[in-house]
């Protein structure tokens, strides 16, 4: 479940910097302020309208939500990113870096500090599997199961948008030289805002599953920036990477937590998917799917 949790964070992370080259450092922020959106207008809209029952206030909160994130991605290309236009990428980072500070107040202001659950109605109760092949068979949480199909159905659906529709290669165009998709005719305003909206969609989804798993609390956007060694695990321009990195960083720091902890006194989660990415760093600088780029002089 934690692997699945990181990978559709760091699908964020992937596309925005696969189609503008902006590391976004917002992302945790967005998943903070998406989650926070689903779950107060989940509470809200029952009161407002008078609905009963779960699945129709959940939709309604979950439309609600996507549109504060659409508007909330195009404040970010009007008021920061279309300004920056062309600028060096260090400028571009920063700039990511205060809209992050910015949503964590602003999602405080709008929509309070206490911790909120979203019931969305997946079930939470566990499953045994396997028991007749070895003895106590293997526990499985049908949540978990149902995150790993959202996070794969995502995963393909990006994948098919970037390879085949106009929108996905303008986006490929993009990513690799602005100046040069600016002189062929490719609005870059435009598809910036494409691009945070879906990652903003990613971000709900995300937001949605953290919540309905661990309450929405705005420890979520510290939590959520553990997907930035999975970033570099799987490679930053790779959407596959993300979700096989996601599985390896959950499964790895599982583990080590219960093989190492007694050895090294506990405490290995908080450090181990650090280190890992430094290793990656050292051996595989582009990641396990990332692009290898040559300079030839």
């Amino acid at each position: 479940m934690s692997g699945m949790l990181y990978s559709l964070v760091a699908l964020g992370f992937v596309l925005i910097f696969k189609a503008s080259g902006v590391f976004n450092f917002a992302q945790g922020a967005m998943v903070l302020f998406a989650a926070l959106a689903m779950a107060r207008f989940a509470e809200w809209i029952p009161q407002w309208t008078g609905l009963e029952g779960k699945w129709l206030p959940n939709i309604l909160a979950f439309i609600a939500a996507l549109i504060v994130m659409i508007a909330v991605a195009w404040v970010i290309e009007k008021l920061v990113l279309g300004k920056l236009v062309n600028q060096e990428g260090v400028t571009l980072l920063m700039a990511t870096l205060g809209v992050s500070y910015f949503l964590d107040g602003f999602g405080q202001t709008i929509f309070g500090s206490s911790i909120y659950k979203i019931d969305v109605g997946m079930p939470k109760d566990p499953i045994f599997l396997f028991q007749s092949t070895f003895q106590g068979g293997l526990l499985i949480n049908k949540e978990d199961v149902f995150a790993a199909v959202i996070a794969a159905g995502l995963v393909a659906t990006l994948a098919a948008f970037f390879q085949y529709t106009s929108t996905g290669r303008a986006l490929r165009a993009v990513a690799d030289d602005h100046q040069a998709a600016q002189s062929i005719g490719i609005p870059l305003n435009r598809i910036w805002v494409i691009v945070w909206s879906v990652a903003g969609f990613v971000a709900l989804v995300a937001g949605m599953i953290w919540g309905s798993k661990l309450g929405v609390q705005f420890s979520l956007s510290v939590l959520a920036l553990k997907a930035l060694p999975l970033v570099i695990l799987g490679g930053l321009t790779s959407v596959p990477g993300a979700i096989v990195g996601g599985l390896i960083l959950g499964v790895g720091e599982k583990l080590a937590e219960v093989f190492l902890g007694p050895m090294l006194g506990g405490g290995i989660e908080i450090w181990f998917a650090y280190v890992l990415a430094l290793g990656f760093l050292l051996i595989r600088p582009q990641g396990l799917f990332g692009e290898k780029i040559i300079d030839r002089v």
